[in-house]
C-alpha cells in the first residue's frame, strides 16, 4: 500500500510538471497554439506587390457634397479609384453613382443599410449585400465583386457569408482619418508617410478636408513613383493566402485556401 501511494505521488508530481511545461510553452509560443486551435477568416487589408502600386478608396454612406469634386480631382491626374457605396446612398444619389461609373471608377458594395453585420445571421448578411448589389447594377450595369463591411467590423460569419456568394471583403492598411475633420496638411502627412507598395487607402466622399488634401497626396505619391489602380486590379487572383496582418500573398504551391491562421 505504501509503495502504491509513493508511485501515485510520483505520478501526480510528474503530471503537475508536465502541465506546467505545457503552460510555459503556450505562453512563450502563442503562434503555434493559435494556429493549431483555429483558423480565422480575414478580409484583404493590403497586397504583397513588388511594384509601387497603390489603391485609393472612398466610402460613401451619408453626404454627397464633394463627390463631383473628387471625380474632377481624380480626373485631372487620370487616376481611377474604388468607391464603396451604401444601397441607401444609391437610392438618394443615383446620378452620382452613374457619374462615378461613367468616369471609370469602380463602384463597389458598402452594404445596403450600413448595419453592424456582425450582429446579423449569414442569411441576413447575404440578403443585405445582394440588395445593394442589385441597386448598383441597376444604375451602372455592373454587379459589384468587392465589399467593405460597414464600420470596418467583421467576424468569421461575416467573411464566410461574403465569400460564399463569390465576393471579396476589403479593408485598408492606410487610414486617412479624414472623417475626424483633420486639417488637410495632417491628412496628407498621414497618408503619404504610411503608403507602401500594395497599400489600400481609406477616404470618405463627404469628409470636410479631403478635396483639399487629395491633390497634394496624389502629386506626392506620383513623384515617388507610385501607380494608382482600382482595388480589383491590385488584389491577387486565386489561389492566394492572407497572413495574420491581412496582407494578401500569392499562395505557396501546396496552399490555396484564402484564409489566415489566427495569430
Amino acid at each position: 500500500m505504501k509503495l502504491f501511494l509513493l508511485k501515485r505521488k510520483h505520478v501526480t508530481v510528474l503530471a503537475c510538471l508536465l502541465a506546467a511545461a505545457v503552460m510555459f510553452f503556450a505562453v512563450n509560443h502563442p503562434l503555434v497554439v493559435g494556429a493549431a486551435a483555429t483558423e480565422r477568416q480575414l478580409p484583404i487589408y493590403c497586397v504583397q506587390r513588388d511594384q509601387k502600386m497603390v489603391s485609393i478608396s472612398f466610402d460613401a454612406a451619408w453626404g454627397n457634397e464633394d463627390t463631383q469634386a473628387l471625380i474632377d480631382i481624380l480626373g485631372k491626374y487620370n487616376i481611377k479609384a474604388t468607391f464603396f457605396v451604401v444601397g441607401s446612398w444609391v437610392d438618394k444619389y443615383p446620378e452620382s453613382v452613374k457619374a462615378l461609373h461613367d468616369a471609370g471608377h469602380e463602384v463597389m458594395n458598402h452594404s445596403n443599410t450600413h448595419a453592424h453585420m456582425s450582429q446579423l445571421s449569414k442569411e441576413e448578411i447575404i440578403a443585405d449585400v445582394e440588395a445593394c448589389n442589385d441597386k448598383i447594377e441597376a444604375v451602372t450595369g455592373v454587379r459589384p465583386t468587392l465589399i467593405r463591411p460597414p464600420y470596418g467590423e467583421y467576424d468569421d460569419n461575416v467573411i464566410t457569408a461574403i465569400r460564399s456568394i463569390g465576393m471579396e471583403p476589403i479593408q485598408w492598411d492606410v487610414d486617412s482619418l479624414d472623417w475626424k475633420e483633420l486639417p488637410a496638411s495632417e491628412i496628407t502627412q498621414r497618408v503619404t508617410s504610411k503608403v507602401q507598395a500594395g497599400s489600400i487607402v481609406l477616404f470618405h466622399n463627404a469628409a470636410l478636408h479631403t478635396p483639399e488634401a487629395l491633390p497634394t497626396i496624389l502629386e506626392t505619391l506620383l513623384q515617388q513613383g507610385y501607380t494608382f489602380v482600382p482595388i480589383s486590379q491590385i488584389i491577387l487572383p486565386q489561389p492566394y493566402t492572407i497572413d495574420h496582418t491581412g496582407r494578401q500573398l500569392p499562395a505557396a504551391p501546396s496552399t490555396a485556401a484564402p484564409t489566415a491562421s489566427a495569430q
